[in-house]
């Protein structure tokens, strides 16, 4: 993490608590069962109601905190704004909804993939990621390790809203006194959602800036040869350009922060890193199974192998694409990666 990174709030909202980042806007904290223990959930005001961003997933004891946080409002909510499907942003929409009677503001892409993961339909679900998984080289225990995890998603959405109101890469949403621009990011979801607000400089980041951590990006089955990881380098530049550096970054884990454009640079710096030991790891035919103890000095568990697998996919996605390694099948069918020369 960068020394230049400002935290203006060092002290996190107590469970059940909002605290006031900038007037009209509270942020609250909800946990998750994972190593990564939290989200940042955002009230924003609306003349005598509010707006949610994002949910949480889908538990009873986040269930209950939302009960509290809800009858300590001073007004309705008008709204819920859900950045991604990824069950800690999506994961209590619907419940949300129901019980708010507030539309649901999305994109498209987030709320039909959303769909397609709980129903595993359309390329998307457990057996043709396993199948990703073997092709590359994934152990048959660890794919088994994952076949019996089953549909981790609907642990995390245990219901699917029915109906939304569509959000476009650069609409405004007028919400109180403030204009929110809708941007839209890539190679961590298909249409990830932040909010900027340029009179008041504060961003919401969701997943696609964060302070301390770098964003998952993966290359799923459905889209095999995407090139996630030069998606999400590209969204970055477009959002050090777009937003001041001056602003107020409200992420989805982590601390609210300043210094957008340091941040981004620390994360184009962090993937150029990765990206140069990879390569040079690449020598010889490499898969990607075999490739992730050089992404990940630590000893992966079930849930993390998930996401490794994806990112490391995304990483030699790129650099075939961008012609620094060139993907071979053997007589076992499994992709590997070799170095296309060597490096100057």
């Amino acid at each position: 993490m960068s020394q230049t990174l400002q935290f203006p709030f060092p002290d996190i909202p107590a469970s059940g608590t909002t605290l006031e980042v900038a007037p009209g806007i509270r942020w609250l904290r909800m946990p998750l069962p994972f190593v990564l223990n939290h989200i940042n959930l955002w009230l924003l005001q609306d003349g005598e109601g509010w707006f949610i961003v994002d949910t949480g997933f889908g538990l009873p004891d986040i269930q209950a905190t939302w009960e509290k946080v809800l009858a300590d409002l001073d007004g309705p909510v008008h709204g819920i704004v859900v950045t991604h499907f990824h069950p800690d942003h999506l994961g209590l929409a619907a419940w949300l909804q129901e019980k708010s009677g507030a539309p649901l503001y999305m994109t498209a892409g987030e709320y039909l993939t959303g769909h397609a993961v709980w129903h595993e339909i359309a390329g998307h679900g457990t057996a043709p990621m396993l199948q990703q998984f073997r092709a590359h080289g994934l152990a048959e225990a660890r794919c088994q390790d994952l076949a019996e995890r089953g549909n981790g998603y609907r642990k995390g959405v245990p219901g699917l809203p029915t109906t939304y109101r569509r959000l476009f890469d650069g609409d405004t949403l007028r919400i109180g006194q403030r204009d929110w621009k809708i941007q839209f990011g890539y190679g961590h979801s298909p249409e990830h959602l932040s909010l900027y607000c340029a009179d008041s400089s504060v961003l919401i980041s969701g997943d696609m800036l964060l302070p301390k951590i770098s964003t998952n990006i993966s290359v799923f089955a459905v889209t095999p040869t995407a090139n996630a990881l030069g998606d999400y380098l590209a969204s970055l530049d477009r959002c050090a350009r777009d937003c001041s550096d001056a602003s107020l970054v409200l992420p989805s884990h982590g601390l609210p922060f300043r210094g957008i454009r340091q941040r981004v640079a620390d994360l184009q710096a962090h993937h150029a890193e990765r990206l140069a030991v990879l390569e040079d790891s690449c020598s010889e035919p490499r898969s990607a199974a075999e490739l992730l103890t050089t992404l990940f000095a630590r000893e992966l568990d079930t849930h993390q192998t998930m996401f490794a697998m994806g990112e490391a996919i995304a990483h030699l996605n790129y650099l075939e694409q961008a012609d620094r390694l060139a993907c071979v099948s053997g007589a076992d069918g499994i992709f590997r990666y070799v170095r296309k020369q060597p490096r100057r």
